[in-house]
């Protein structure tokens, strides 16, 4: 999916609708349509995502791991983006909400996240961090 293929009406409500954002001590709540049109979908655990990220900086992206929500609706994302520091505790966590009626997801939530422990196990469907 591409954000270009997106009818007028559908990128005019996505611009409208707000996301939370932390990032090196700028917080939002942002509109979509101050960066909708330099972003683009992602494919994260086979659904299309749309992250408050510039589609030039996808190639730069590694997703470390997507917990959908168990009725499908969200999806939290932890992703790391080496595009200005490839610091191994440094990272992102975002929260992806079914956009009203859509098959994709848009963020709602995007702030850094420091890793301080990497590994973990899925049991059930709960993680659980090993220390």
């Amino acid at each position: 999916m591409k954000v270009a293929d997106l009818s007028a009406e559908l990128f005019e409500k996505i611009g409208a609708s707000r996301y939370d954002e932390s990032i090196e001590k700028h917080e939002g709540p942002w509109t979509w349509g101050s960066t909708l049109d330099l972003c683009e979908f992602m494919v994260i655990c086979g659904r299309d995502v749309l992250l408050p990220v510039v589609r030039e900086r996808h190639a730069n992206i590694t997703i470390l791991r997507c917990l959908p929500s168990a009725d499908g609706q969200s999806l939290t994302v932890f992703l790391k983006d080496t595009t200005f520091d490839d610091d191994t505790f440094s990272g992102f966590v975002a929260v992806c909400d079914r956009f009203d009626g859509q098959d994709f997801y848009v963020a709602v939530l995007y702030h850094e996240w420091y890793v301080v422990e990497n590994e973990w196990q899925p049991r059930g469907n709960q993680l659980e961090f090993l220390m």
